[in-house]
């Protein structure tokens, strides 16, 4: 028997225990990009959702402390029913089946992002210094050499020469410092239409083990720049102004010119999508997902057009020309 196996038998047995049903029934819900899997359990009250997170390699406790803190932000996250954080097995009210991605369409994308943005500006004025992990320096830099190590080196082959390497240096450089230089507060690090759920109050939010203390424009450029769903410029554009707009008001530290505040969405933007595309790649290729990768024109269009506003991201964008565009055709 697999050591999946094996675990999936013990989430059972102990998913029974806590019900009091021997004959409570698992059906797996999904596997993400980590070794976590999630299960609906049909019970006689109902549904629950029963996550296996390995103490080994997805630490649940991270889930528990933030699930409490955005409760406290007054954010919709699955109740805890039970939980045994030394063997990896948590016992979540079921939000639905239904997410952002599954939901959204031209008709419907005001609404479900308006109520995305009002709990977005609810967890970042939630905002304390010292309770979560800071977005600091270093791991920035570690999200950022995953795009040579994995979406370059071992995905397309690609090794930049000497003068190439030194001007990614560079870039990375003024990435870092951008990030490092805006407002801090709480950031989800996933804030995507996959890890909402349309539910009652909307949003339900899920998959935020991994939140931060940092960058204010990190989470909303998530909502609009996802894996699986592009949208119009001008959309993005009117829904960035409104989440300033709203976010300045609530007295967030945003900027008072939407110009100075988009540039900040760019900058970050592309640490987060020079990011993804090495998790993507690393994914494929060291854990055997393969379909991820599929998404990867997707970010190098997002990186392609914020460079283009960003002068000092140049060398970036010529570098993209020269070794990726065409490998991606």
């Amino acid at each position: 028997m697999s050591a999946d196996d094996t675990r999936r038998r013990a989430l059972a047995a102990w998913v029974a225990a806590r019900l009091g049903e021997a004959d409570a029934v698992l059906v797996p819900v999904s596997v993400d990009a980590s070794f976590r899997r999630y299960f609906r359990v049909r019970h006689a009250g109902g549904t629950l959702i029963a996550v296996d997170s390995p103490p080994d390699s997805e630490d649940p406790r991270p889930f528990l402390r933030v699930a409490a803190l955005m409760r406290e932000a007054g954010l919709h996250v699955p109740a805890v029913h039970a939980e045994d954080a030394g063997h990896g097995f948590l016992l979540l009210e079921d939000l639905g089946t239904e997410t952002y991605l599954d939901a959204l369409d031209d008709d419907n994308a005001d609404r479900l992002f308006g109520d995305a943005i009002a709990a977005l500006i609810d967890w970042q004025a939630a905002s304390r210094p010292g309770v979560l992990p800071e977005y600091d320096a270093a791991l920035l830099r570690r999200e950022l050499e995953l795009f040579p190590d994995w979406f370059l080196g071992r995905h397309l082959g690609v090794v930049p020469d000497e003068a190439e390497r030194a001007r990614l240096a560079t870039v990375f450089d003024t990435l870092v410092d951008w990030a490092l230089a805006q407002p801090r507060v709480y950031v989800h690090r996933d804030f995507m239409p996959r890890n909402l759920m349309v539910s009652e109050p909307n949003p339900g939010v899920i998959d935020f083990q991994d939140a931060v203390h940092g960058p204010i424009a990190y989470d909303i450029l998530c909502l609009f720049k996802d894996a699986f769903l592009s949208w119009p410029e001008a959309r993005v554009e009117a829904w960035l102004r409104d989440y300033r707009e709203r976010a300045r008001d609530r007295g967030l530290p945003v900027p008072a010119g939407f110009d100075e505040f988009r540039a900040m969405v760019d900058r970050i933007g592309i640490q987060r999508h020079l990011k993804v595309l090495g998790i993507f790649a690393r994914i494929r290729h060291r854990d055997g997902k393969p379909h991820y990768l599929e998404d990867a024109p997707r970010f190098v269009g997002y990186v392609r057009d914020a460079a283009a506003r960003l002068p000092e991201m140049a060398p970036l964008a010529g570098l993209f020309e020269r070794h990726v565009v065409d490998r991606l055709a």
